[in-house]
């Protein structure tokens, strides 16, 4: 899985960047307050070449800028530098009545004429059409502001939503990434640490029969077989792993409840089996479960007590495959196996149990025992996940 990737900040349009967005709206400010006036009347210019330059300064103060700009608009004829001011104020405030008392501002300066004393009010013509334009001259630029921040809006809401999903994307992969670790982990701890401990079994007697030339060929004709058959398992596994698309029918043959007689046999433990031929309308993953849970418990029985007796009880009660595994304290006179052991063998059945719906409990006895007690529904048709269940 490749590392997260750092999305790129795209950049503005020329005629959005600051260069652009700053001076330009003042020199056309300055261009009408030249054709809207009397070139020769010293306070129109003023007021109107004031309102101009005061646009440089619209984005820091909007509002400040807005009411500089009012005075030109009152006593002459300018009308762009008001309307770029109350839309800086429309995007950069969020407060609504801000908004609104600008806009106000703008349309009653707009409506009533310069001086105040000339101004009558008549429910006229002229009157209507004063009143349309200077709500026009208002509420327009208040409209572009609010859709420029509403858009810009949507655009950080839609870049949120991106990176997202985008999180969710790699948690999911790394998910999928950590739970295809544990599964391998859990698979190569049961196809090797069996197999393993059987070859040290039959070292340690061949280490005993060395005198005994018949004995000895005939236990290192059992470590060959047992070593080969491991590195078949592996092999088999690493061709899942190497495979576009592994799935369970390529770890074949699958181990099922009818091979518990031969390992049993070939664990070396004194152990009594009782319920095998259970696997009648037992599902294949239910099967593979137990056959897992038996065959983790003998080998931690052959590590840590070696001599014990065991008994392997297999019963179908409940809807439920109850496997039960339970050993005595190992002989003093044997000799543990002196194998490394990380835990991971219970951990791997705990987790084949709850894939399944199933528990799974270890219980210790007083007197050096151990009991493992597993439980798989019956009702889990395929449980397992597509992959997972070799």
């Amino acid at each position: 899985m490749t590392g997260a990737t750092t999305t790129a900040v795209p950049q503005r349009p020329w005629y959005l960047r600051p260069w652009v967005t700053v001076p330009v709206p003042a020199l056309l400010a300055t261009l009408d307050a030249l054709l809207a006036n009397d070139l020769s009347s010293g306070t129109q210019m003023a007021t109107s070449l004031l309102a101009a330059a005061a646009l440089l300064l619209r984005k820091r103060w909007p509002l400040l800028v807005l009411l500089a700009t009012l005075p030109g608009m009152e006593l002459s004829q300018i009308w762009l530098a008001p309307m770029f001011a109350v839309y800086s104020v429309a995007v950069r405030h969020r407060n609504r009545w801000a908004i609104g008392f600008g806009g106000l501002l703008v349309a009653l300066t707009q409506f009533i004429p310069w001086p105040v004393t000339d101004f009558a009010l008549g429910w006229d013509r002229t009157t209507a059409l004063a009143a349309l334009y200077a709500l026009l001259a208002a509420a327009a630029p208040i409209a572009l502001g609010m859709l420029v921040t509403t858009r810009r809006e949507l655009a950080v809401r839609l870049d949120e939503l991106t990176r997202g999903q985008e999180r969710e994307r790699r948690l999911l992969a790394q998910s999928v990434l950590s739970t295809e670790r544990a599964r391998l982990a859990r698979e190569m701890h049961d196809v090797v640490s069996h197999q393993v401990s059987l070859i040290s079994i039959q070292a340690g007697a061949l280490q005993v029969r060395a005198n005994d030339p018949e004995a000895s060929k005939e236990t290192a004709r059992t470590i060959r077989g047992l070593a080969v058959k491991t590195l078949e398992e592996l092999r088999q596994m690493v061709g899942v792993l190497r495979a576009a698309s592994g799935d369970a029918q390529q770890l074949t043959p699958q181990p099922t409840l009818a091979d518990l007689p031969r390992l049993v046999a070939e664990s070396g433990l004194a152990c009594d089996l009782d319920g095998h031929d259970v696997e009648v309308d037992v599902p294949e993953p239910v099967e593979r479960a137990a056959y897992r849970t038996v065959q983790e418990a003998l080998t931690n029985v052959r590590k840590h007590a070696p001599g014990s007796t065991v008994t392997v009880r297999l019963n179908r009660a409940s809807g439920a495959l109850q496997v039960t595994v339970s050993n005595t304290a190992g002989s003093p006179d044997a000799t543990p196996l002196l194998l490394p052991s990380g835990g991971h063998g219970l951990i791997g059945l705990h987790e084949r149990a709850q894939q399944l719906g199933g528990t799974l409990t270890t219980t210790p006895h007083p007197d050096g025992g151990f009991t493992v007690d597993a439980s798989f529904p019956l009702s889990t048709a395929s449980a397992e996940p597509s992959g997972t269940s070799a």
